[in-house]
């Protein structure tokens, strides 16, 4: 079967972590985002990190040995809605994880009133309620690319699908009035 692959820490702990503005920032982005704890907030700052390094890498380079490269990561990132069409690397460089946490499913699903709270979108994705068009997403931290965004909406056998304002509407509207 062969040995399982060695996890790998996904994230990068801050460098001060006792630092009050620091701190204050983290407390509020993991309340207005719903986290779990602060290190999902940490694993989205080391990805935009990451972005920003390669960007930076790509800017040091000349236009002939960075022309592909430059393509695929703007082509990632307007998959995922971060940037606009015609962005470039300077604009990759202006990147901040709360561009990054309004591409979550949990904040997609809370910013389409599906759910009353950031805490309660967590819940109902973890509990398999939402789905993005015929698959079920369990996972919070899905980064919603741009195309699926219109496809989030409950799941068929969901509960809520049937109590939703919308299904409340169209039942509405079939019965009629006497």
């Amino acid at each position: 079967m062969g040995d399982p692959k060695k996890q790998r820490k996904k994230y990068e702990a801050p460098r001060f972590p006792w630092s009050t503005t620091e701190l204050n920032t983290e407390l509020r982005l993991v309340g207005d985002y719903g986290l779990r704890n602060k290190r999902e907030l940490w694993r989205h700052h080391h990805a935009v990190s990451q972005y920003r390094t390669l960007a930076r890498q790509l800017l040091a380079k000349s236009d002939k040995e960075r022309g592909n490269l430059e393509k695929q990561l703007l082509h990632k990132l307007t998959l995922i809605n971060v940037i606009s069409e015609n962005a470039d690397l300077d604009d990759v460089l202006d990147l901040s994880v709360q561009e990054i946490l309004e591409r979550r499913l949990q904040t997609l699903v809370f910013r389409k009133e599906l759910a009353r709270t950031p805490q309660q979108a967590r819940q109902l994705i973890v509990h398999g309620h939402i789905s993005i068009g015929n698959r079920r997403i369990t996972s919070p931290s899905y980064i919603v690319p741009r195309d699926e965004e219109q496809d989030i909406h409950y799941t068929s056998t969901s509960v809520f699908a049937k109590t939703a304002p919308v299904a409340v509407e169209e039942q509405r509207a079939q019965v009629p009035e006497s």
